[in-house]
């Protein structure tokens, strides 16, 4: 592959849509390679737009302005890196010949839970806990009592665990319908799961590319209210559970097809492994590979999308700790003492322009030869202590 200068006419250019702290990896390991970055967020300031060459602030649920927008930047790829956008412009543009990371496809089945889980479980015959879609309080209480407490309620189409809550008897129904319906997303329509007294949840890094497919290794986590904690890699496991999880993930992308980083979520019970869910994208679990391997999830993203290789080495364990917010404000900051950036740790500060209660600011990463969950522990202590 040739490699030119940025912005000239001959560069490569990459469009991202949505510039959160994922995205701002995404940007700087492209613009390692020279190539052009641009922006788009709903926003003005989101963190990427910072490390780009261009940044524009558009609504991206409206398809009209977003799809002029990519036809006036002409890039050669356009990497969505949130949800909150419009999939209709996202298939007109792959229809006008626009190469979208990975296809409009399968963020469009990926966005929404009732799509990916019948195409998951009944196209692919993958296994995962049972399910039920609800569309009235009724309908909820109903579903609840077949599949049994405690189960989880989900909207369709959220980010982040918005929304979901768990569901231990009927006296919770209620509630867990009102915080459903409040949270950003398409709510008309729940997920009511099985609980699945799992062990532990991991999430599978999946890289394809024109090469072929490879994994990071399992990355385990911490969530609270459906949104990421803790992580650490690897995660302790079977050989067994492990090839089980590399033939799901294997399947789930395969029928998504195109090129690019997917985070596989995966449920484990032993030696059984469970299908959680999918995002064709980058995964927040996955920053913990900035500390533990010599290709982070971000450059394999860039690299598999432009079609160089993704071999890798990875150096030893880690984990990382989300930072967050605890009010509102804006002018944020956060503070960290001299102990996060140690001999075997550091931290990434996002640069997000407003702070609420709970957003994530930044993540402190921690790196340990030989164990995950020593890397684990002082990540905690580091995130707790600051």
């Amino acid at each position: 592959m040739k490699f030119y200068t940025t912005k000239q006419p001959n560069n490569k250019k990459l469009l991202l849509l949505g510039g959160g702290e994922l995205g701002k990896e995404v940007v700087i390991e492209a613009s390692r390679l020279g190539f052009e970055t641009v922006v788009v967020d709903s926003y003005a300031n989101p963190p990427a737009s910072f490390v780009a060459n261009s940044s524009v602030v558009v609504d991206m649920k409206d398809r009209q302005k977003l799809v002029e927008v990519v036809k006036k930047l002409k890039p050669d790829f356009v990497i969505p890196e949130i949800e909150a956008l419009s999939l209709e412009a996202l298939e007109e543009l792959q229809n006008d010949g626009y190469n979208i990371v990975p296809n409009a496809r399968a963020i469009k089945l990926t966005m929404n839970r009732k799509n990916i889980r019948q195409f998951a479980c009944e196209e692919l015959g993958l296994k995962a806990s049972a399910y039920k879609f609800v569309k009235s309080l009724q309908e909820l209480k109903t579903a609840c009592g077949d599949i049994g407490f405690p189960c989880v309620i989900k909207p369709v189409m959220s980010s982040s665990g918005h929304g979901q809550t768990i569901a231990k008897s009927l006296d919770d129904i209620e509630n867990s319908w009102n915080i459903a319906k409040e949270a950003r997303g398409d709510s008309s329509l729940l997920i009511v799961e099985e609980f699945i007294r799992f062990d532990y949840e991991i999430t599978l890094l999946t890289v394809r590319s024109r090469h072929g497919t490879v994994f990071c290794e399992p990355i385990g986590h911490t969530q609270k209210d459906g949104d990421y904690i803790f992580s650490h890699q690897p995660a302790v496991m079977s050989d067994k559970a492990k090839k089980a999880c590399k033939k799901i993930a294997t399947d789930i992308t395969d029928g998504l097809g195109g090129y690019g980083v997917f985070g596989v979520e995966l449920f484990i019970k032993g030696d059984e492994v469970y299908f959680s869910e999918v995002s064709p994208r980058p995964h927040d679990t996955g920053m913990v590979t900035m500390i533990t391997q010599s290709a982070s999830q971000f450059a394999l993203h860039v690299r598999a999308i432009v079609g160089l290789g993704v071999e890798f080495v990875t150096y030893g364990a880690g984990a990382s700790g989300a930072i967050k917010a605890d009010n509102s404000s804006q002018n944020p900051f956060i503070e960290l003492g001299d102990e996060v950036f140690g001999k075997h740790s550091f931290a990434r500060v996002f640069g997000k322009p407003y702070s609420k209660p709970g957003r994530r600011m930044g993540v402190v990463l921690c790196f340990d030869k030989d164990s995950s969950e020593t890397a684990l522990k002082q990540a905690q202590k580091l995130v707790e202590n600051r």
